[in-house]
């Protein structure tokens, strides 16, 4: 038995989300895992470093699963994607040390919201950006992103995945760049609750149109009201970007792969977006 790990891109949209869901919703694990069974001949359990919600896309998520294929490590990828629809892809694939885990050794997770920010709307980029007609100002923007940036009880802005555990989440980074006719958000930290990013992104766009001050979003965080939340972005402007592992049981060829996609992707977003006027 050995444990394979897996860097995925895949288009969210017709998906329900990442993990499992009731029967008959297509999911990327699910899809997944009826190509590796089919490969292999063993049903295979598959897991993920994150959850992404329906219509949420990803062109760094990790998983893994134990398998007893023979096939070489070199081959991982190829053969999956072989089988695999046009909208899910094995960016790479090869042989996790004993132990490892995508979601728990994962220490830092990297998020980037697209907002397609003119009149017009884009043909080419409606799959994949939010389009928001009125001007917004990146300056306010930022100022509201520090008051969600660090260590805090993010009540307000999300849910966690049961019942009663802790809200408590750490932003290591949120910030807004402009690009042409868009603004990337991206935010970086330890991990994040269910629609937290695309909470924080619909409060800035407020703070962007001038609707909400910097004071008001710290308000909003320190009453931990999920009611008081101006609402959440649409989950298709919402990639995941990549994946972190650092720490107790950082490996050094993870943190090697995940840099190298990291720059592919960045590289990929910036043609991509490069061309909107």
């Amino acid at each position: 038995m050995q444990r394979v790990r897996l860097t995925l891109e895949y288009d969210g949209t017709e998906f329900a989300g990442f993990q499992l869901q009731g029967k008959g919703e297509r999911t990327v694990q699910g899809v997944l895992e009826t190509a590796i069974e089919r490969l292999s001949g063993v049903p295979t359990r598959l897991h993920g470093a994150g959850r992404t919600d329906a219509g949420v896309h990803a062109w760094g998520q990790v998983a893994h699963f134990d398998t007893e294929w023979t096939i070489p490590e070199s081959r991982i990828a190829a053969a999956l994607n072989s089988v695999l629809p046009s909208d899910l892809s094995v960016r790479d694939g090869r042989r996790a040390e004993p132990g490892f885990h995508a979601r728990y050794d994962a220490t830092a997770r990297v998020y980037r919201y697209t907002v397609l920010n003119r009149v017009n709307p884009s043909a080419l980029l409606t799959r994949y950006a939010w389009h928001v007609r009125e001007p917004l100002d990146p300056a306010a923007m930022r100022a509201a992103a520090g008051e969600l940036t660090g260590t805090y009880d993010f009540a307000a802005f999300g849910t966690p995945d049961a019942p009663g555990k802790s809200t408590v989440r750490r932003v290591d980074r949120l910030s807004v760049t402009p690009r042409k006719d868009c603004l990337l958000i991206t935010v970086r930290g330890n991990a994040f609750l269910r629609q937290m990013v695309r909470a924080f992104v619909g409060t800035l766009v407020q703070a962007g149109s001038g609707r909400i001050t910097p004071e008001w979003v710290r308000s909003l965080r320190e009453s931990g009201d999920r009611a008081r939340c101006p609402g959440i972005a649409p989950p298709h402007g919402l990639c995941l970007v990549k994946v972190e592992y650092d720490g107790s049981r950082n490996r050094r060829e993870l943190t090697e792969l995940s840099d190298h996609i990291e720059k592919s992707q960045e590289t990929d977003h910036e043609d991509l977006f490069g061309e909107a006027e």
